[in-house]
Parts: C-alpha cells; sequence; structure tokens
C-alpha cells in the first residue's frame, strides 16, 4: 500500500521519483504533496509514485502550494529595489496567493526612508513589518503572520533572509549572503531550496536570490490587473485596451494627478510592462 508522509508525520524518508515521470514531464519540487512506495524501512527509503495536484506551482525557483510569499526588502546595503518587489507582488496577484514585505535592516537606513517606503505599500493594501534581523527586532511580530501558511521568503542576495530564518528557529538553518563591502553587491551563497516546519501548518521555504526572477507568465496587456491600487481606476479608461501608457484619458494616469496611485510605482509599471512587451516581441521572431 501506497504510504503518506511528510513532516507532519512520525517518519520522514528520502524518497526518489519514479521513472514514469520523465516519460509525463513532470518532477517533484518543494513543496509538492505525495504519495510513496516504501522500498526499505529500515533504512527509510522509499519512491514517489503520484504527486498530488497543485494549487499553485512556480517554474523558477521551483516550488508548489505556497500560501504566503515573504518579501523581505533591505533598508540599506545593499539599497532597496523596489523594481524586483513590485514584479514580485504583482507574480504573487497573478497566482493568487498572500504577500507579506519586511523592511529589514532599519538600524542602518540613517535618514529613515524606510518609512516612506512602508507608508506606501500599506496604503495600497500589503502588511509590512520592519525588522532588524540580527538585533532580533520584529521576530516575533513576523512569526504571528508565517502561522497557517506554507511561506517562501524571497528577495535579493544580501537582504538578510537567511538572518531572518535563523532568527526564527533561533539557531543556523542556512547559510548567510554576504554583502561585498567593495561594490555592495548581495554574494548569494545559499545554493538550494530548502522545506523548514516551524509549527503544525507553518512551514518556511528558503530560496536562493532571485537574480533570474522571471514574470514572463504575465502578459504585459495583463500587468495592470496586477497592481492591486490600479484595478478600480482601469474602469476609468476611456478605451478598451487601454495600455496605461501613452493613451489620453486613462484611469490610472487621472489617479496619479489625485495622488490616489504613487507616481513612483506607476513609473515602476511602465518599465515592467516594457520589459514584458520586449520578451513578447522576441518570441514572435
Amino acid at each position: 500500500m501506497p504510504k503518506k508522509t511528510g513532516t507532519n508525520g512520525k517518519e520522514i524518508y528520502e524518497a526518489t521519483a519514479r521513472g514514469k515521470f520523465k516519460k509525463e514531464e513532470i518532477t517533484p519540487v518543494v513543496g509538492d504533496f505525495v504519495e510513496i512506495e516504501v522500498t526499505d524501512e529500515e533504512n527509510k527509503k522509499a519512491v514517489i509514485h503520484t504527486i498530488l495536484e497543485r494549487k499553485v506551482y512556480v517554474k523558477r525557483p521551483k516550488l508548489a502550494n505556497i500560501t504566503q510569499i515573504v518579501f523581505v526588502v533591505s533598508s540599506k546595503d545593499p539599497k532597496p529595489d523596489l523594481l524586483m518587489l513590485d514584479k514580485q507582488l504583482a507574480f504573487a496577484e497573478y497566482l493568487r496567493i498572500k504577500s507579506l514585505i519586511v523592511l529589514n535592516k532599519t538600524d542602518l537606513d540613517d535618514k529613515r526612508d524606510f518609512k516612506e517606503i512602508k507608508e506606501i505599500y500599506e496604503k495600497i493594501g500589503y502588511p509590512v513589518i520592519e525588522t532588524e534581523a540580527k538585533n532580533q527586532k520584529g521576530i516575533e511580530e513576523l512569526k504571528q503572520k508565517l502561522k497557517n501558511n506554507v511561506n517562501a521568503f524571497s528577495g535579493n542576495s544580501g537582504v538578510g533572509k537567511s538572518t531572518l530564518i535563523n532568527g526564527i528557529f533561533e539557531k543556523d538553518m542556512t547559510l548567510e549572503g554576504e554583502i561585498s563591502q567593495r561594490n555592495k553587491r548581495g554574494k548569494n551563497t545559499t545554493t538550494s531550496i530548502k522545506l523548514y516546519q516551524i509549527d503544525k501548518d507553518t512551514y518556511i521555504a528558503d530560496t536562493p536570490g532571485f537574480s533570474t526572477f522571471s514574470i514572463e507568465e504575465i502578459e504585459s496587456r495583463n500587468l495592470a490587473e496586477y497592481f492591486i491600487e490600479f484595478k478600480e481606476k482601469i474602469k476609468g479608461c476611456e478605451f478598451v485596451g487601454c495600455t496605461h501608457i501613452k493613451e489620453e484619458n486613462c484611469g490610472i494616469k487621472e489617479a496619479i494627478t489625485k495622488g490616489e496611485i504613487s507616481k513612483d510605482r506607476y513609473e515602476r509599471f511602465c518599465k515592467i510592462y516594457q520589459q514584458l512587451k520586449e520578451r513578447e516581441e522576441k518570441k514572435k521572431w
């Protein structure tokens, strides 16, 4: 009889996938629910013979069934990458999963610029937590937000993802991404995705830096639907299929003039739109 198991169960098995999955062009990934057949009880060996239906699947990095993405942004060293953050938030909306923004290293931001970032995203409707991972500040609040979710931690190298996870577990669970003092660029030392259990029904997936992060599954013409503060404003556009870039009488542009939408976030939307559009054009050739 096939046996189901996992980190909620009493036993952990080292399992390999059956060869049939190669023919079906499917591979088990972190977060999958599977059925296994035990082949060696003494040494806890098994084979995976069924991958259950996925509610969510992320192609890169490969993850399944996550319910919340924790977007870690460094307040300083490296500087906040809000273009990357907006790409990731749009992708989370596309996947229909929850987002949580963590502003880390707030103690390094002498000018307190992170407060403006927090205000922008909280106004939109995203929860934002301030943390100082190395000083354990904000860790308890973060733990509460992680409950009853399969959480994926996302963020560029050097933002402090690993330090946050180590703080949650109060021990060294991951390799720390280092910051080069010469060029202030993150050096990613984490090499694989790992899934850790915090509590019952609560997990953390630690992922490598998103240097290859891509949202190409989103079509440029649909991008505005995944900027949550744009949704209602689209109704004010004069033309069906408005791209919100060059058109006049655009509901989104009007909202910007009224201060209802952040101009900076709109400008990042335009950059992401152009990137998607250029990729689509290349595919035609």
